[in-house]
């Protein structure tokens, strides 16, 4: 019962993070292949933990016919998306020079009016559609391509290529397959990416048995960088996920002179406290403490050949501030 209940809690969290990322910047990214993708992907770890498809159909409440039908089907389909209803609306507006709302309302007749309204303010409000009139002859239009370039400049499209860095760095060395599955992307712009990576040096391409597979030696997202965030966010929940994985396997309790675990503190303050500035500066001092620390370590490795067997030391620091209260005005 503990471990459902912790397992509720932690699904609960990563769906809030996942709706987050999914409209962040005024994106809409599309999440109608996110069960399948968790269930093949549980399905997969469980085999590689040596848990037998007989048990792990049992654990899904399925029974081992369907569960094996299940996993066919969307092995077959896996790398096919989603349509949603945001996306079907936009392609017909696309395929328009000029469409009415009520045009759009016919084209679209099966679906809920409510939500087919709300995804064209949506649209509007995304700036990728712009709207002139109102009622049912207000008409749209799709913002054309030097819109649409200026909008992803606005928003910051920059940043696939250090999340590629960051995906090599922390899962080792890669094929391009595994890259393509891993960012459930286009292969023809992920191996763009690569090859701009390899260019710039940032990467490095080596050959084991006769498969070539690609590699990143450092990931440094320097701090206030203008792109990177959501590299940095990977590594942020890989290192997290990382560190309790660790634990786990450990099965004892956690001591202070661990090398693997991590803890949590929280610490009230308000205006006026006596420690509220030293609370509030931990992260700082912290980040400059360990900075400094990866940088002597990268002078000294940078003068000597680094063994292929050897430790990786990864540590992840937050902070975060909850205004408790402020709801009342207190």
């Amino acid at each position: 019962m503990t471990i459902e209940l912790l397992i509720h809690a932690i699904v609960r969290q990563t769906t809030i993070l996942i709706a987050q990322l999914a409209t962040s910047r005024g994106v809409r990214a599309p999440l109608a292949q996110i069960a399948n993708q968790v269930f093949i992907d549980l399905v997969r770890e469980l085999e590689r933990q040596g848990v037998s498809r007989k048990v792990s159909a049992d654990m899904f409440g399925l029974g081992l016919r369907t569960y094996r039908r299940k996993i066919q089907r969307l092995s077959e389909s896996s790398t096919e998306r989603g349509r949603s209803l945001w996306e079907v609306v936009l392609e017909y507006v696309k395929a328009h020079q000029l469409v009415t709302r009520l045009e759009i309302l016919q084209r679209f007749s099966r679906d809920d009016e409510a939500q087919l309204r709300a995804v064209l303010h949506d649209l509007c409000e995304s700036q990728l559609i712009f709207c002139s009139g109102t009622g049912a002859s207000a008409s749209y239009r799709a913002a054309s391509e030097d819109e649409l370039t200026t909008l992803q400049r606005k928003q910051g499209s920059e940043g696939a290529d250090e999340l590629l860095v960051a995906l090599m760095y922390r899962e080792g060395a890669v094929t391009l397959r595994e890259v393509v599955d891993m960012v459930q992307g286009d292969a023809l712009a992920v191996e763009a990416g690569i090859a701009r990576l390899l260019n710039a040096g940032r990467i490095e391409r080596i050959e084991q048995e006769g498969v070539i597979r690609y590699h990143a030696r450092a990931l440094v997202i320097p701090l206030g960088a203008p792109v990177g965030w959501e590299a940095a966010v990977f590594d942020h929940f890989k290192a997290l996920v990382t560190t309790i994985l660790g634990r786990l396997s450990e099965n004892r309790a956690a001591a202070l002179d661990d090398m693997v675990g991590g803890s949590t503190y929280t610490i009230d303050v308000w205006p006026g406290h006596p420690l509220a500035d030293e609370a509030f500066g931990t992260l700082s001092r912290v980040r400059a403490m360990l900075s400094e620390l990866r940088g002597r370590v990268a002078a000294f490795n940078d003068e000597r050949e680094v063994p292929e067997n050897h430790t990786r030391v990864v540590m992840y620091v937050g902070q975060c501030l909850i205004n408790e209260g402020s709801e009342r005005g207190d």
